[in-house]
C-alpha cells in the first residue's frame, strides 16, 4: 500500500443537509491498488483455454477461486467445466456476452476518475480507522453475475454491471428499478458501501425499524463524508428524481411512518419493505422509490449530527441506542 500526502478538496456542501467537516483537509493520504483481472480475463483465447485459465490461477493466486467460487458458483478444482463454460462466455452473442465484454473493455479502458475516487475515499476512512485494512480492488467481467464482492483485502468490482441503464442486454438480468444505478459513477459509492458494510457491525438489542433505520443511516452519513464530492442521490444509491421526490414528501413520509406506528414494529414484511430494495416502498406509497427506511434514517442521523456538534463520527458508529438519536435529533420535518 502506497502512501504520500496531498491536499483533499473541500466538501461540497450538498444533498442531505449541509456536510460538517469532520475530516481535515491535510491528511494522509493512500493509493488503492487496482488490479486489471478484467483485462487479463478478456485475453483469454479460444484455442487455448485450458492453458490460459491455468494462466489466472497462477498469476492471481489468492482472487481467482474467489472468482469462480464466489461469481461463478463453480467449485475451483473442476476447471474441465470452467474451461468449457469460459469459451461460450467469450464467443455468446445471444445472451450478449461477447458484446458485453467488448462494451465493458471499451468503457473501463481507462480508469483514472475511478483511481481518484477510490483513494479519496480510503485515504479518508484511513485518516477515521487506521486499523483497517485498505483493500486491493480488482476489476472484472461477471457474466451480469455480480457487483461488488469481497472478502478479506480483496475487493472485486463486475465492470460488466456498469455499463449504463439503457444497455439492452441488462433486460434479462435485473429489474427496472435497479438500471438507474448501473453505470460507471456509482461504482465507488457501491465498493464503499460494501467495505462500511462489513466493517461496522449491527449494535443494538433490538431490532425494531428504528433500529434499522438509525443503523443503515449511521453508515449513509459516514459514506457522504468519505465521498464528499457526490451527490446526496448517489450516495444513497437514488436517482435526482428520486431524491427529490423524498424531499418534496418528506413531511408526508414521516407522518405515514408516525400514523402507522411503524417505527416500533419487528415484522420481517414491514422491515423488509422500508429497508430492502423494491420498485417502491409499499408501507408509504407505490409512487415512492424503495428503501425509505434508508433515506429517512440518513436525515434522522444527519439532523442528530447537527444538533450535536460535539459527537465525533467514532461517537456516532458506537451509539447503539437508535431512541436517544431519534429523540436527540429533533426530526421534524
Amino acid at each position: 500500500m502506497k502512501k504520500y500526502v496531498y491536499i483533499l478538496l473541500a466538501l461540497v456542501m450538498c444533498g442531505c443537509g449541509n456536510r460538517y467537516q469532520y475530516i481535515p483537509k491535510d491528511i494522509e493520504a493512500v493509493e488503492v491498488e487496482i488490479v486489471r483481472f478484467d483485462s487479463a480475463q478478456l485475453a483469454v483465447r479460444t484455442d487455448s483455454v485450458r492453458q490460459d485459465i491455468e494462466k489466472l490461477y497462477a498469476d492471481y493466486e489468492a482472487f481467482m477461486p474467489m472468482f469462480v467460487e464466489g461469481v461463478l458458483g463453480l467449485p475451483s478444482e473442476d476447471t474441465a467445466y470452467l474451461c468449457a463454460l469460459y469459451a461460450d462466455f467469450l464467443t455468446d452473442t445471444v445472451m450478449g456476452f461477447a458484446q458485453t465484454n467488448a462494451l465493458a473493455k471499451e468503457k473501463f479502458a481507462k480508469v483514472d476518475s475511478l483511481q481518484e475516487a477510490l483513494n479519496m475515499g480510503f485515504s479518508r476512512l484511513h485518516y477515521l480507522y487506521p486499523e483497517w485494512e485498505i483493500p486491493t480492488v480488482y476489476l472484472f467481467v461477471s457474466g451480469f453475475n455480480s457487483t461488488v464482492i469481497y472478502y478479506e483485502d480483496m475487493l472485486g468490482v463486475g465492470v460488466d454491471m456498469y455499463l449504463g441503464g439503457d444497455y439492452p442486454y441488462y433486460n434479462n438480468v435485473v429489474y427496472d428499478y435497479q438500471r438507474p444505478t448501473m453505470q460507471k459513477e456509482y461504482v465507488v459509492r457501491d465498493v464503499m458501501s460494501m467495505y462500511l458494510a462489513y466493517h461496522i457491525a449491527y449494535n443494538s438489542k433490538y431490532n425494531r425499524l428504528l433500529e434499522q433505520m438509525i443503523f443503515r443511516g449511521k453508515q449513509l452519513f459516514l459514506l457522504s463524508q468519505l465521498l464528499p464530492e457526490a451527490p446526496a442521490w448517489q450516495v444513497i444509491g437514488y436517482t435526482e428524481e428520486q431524491w427529490a421526490w423524498c424531499e418534496h414528501y418528506e413531511r408526508a413520509i414521516w407522518n405515514r411512518i408516525m400514523e402507522k406506528r411503524d417505527l416500533f414494529k419487528t415484522e420481517s414484511s414491514v422491515l423488509s419493505s422500508y429497508m430492502n430494495e423494491g420498485p417502491f416502498t409499499a408501507e408509504v406509497t407505490q409512487d415512492s422509490p424503495g428503501r425509505l427506511g434508508l433515506w429517512v434514517g440518513w436525515r434522522i442521523v444527519d439532523s442528530y449530527m447537527r444538533h450535536n456538534q460535539d459527537i465525533t463520527i467514532y461517537d456516532l458508529i458506537r451509539e447503539g441506542d437508535a431512541q436517544k438519536i431519534l429523540e436527540q435529533s429533533f426530526y421534524k420535518p
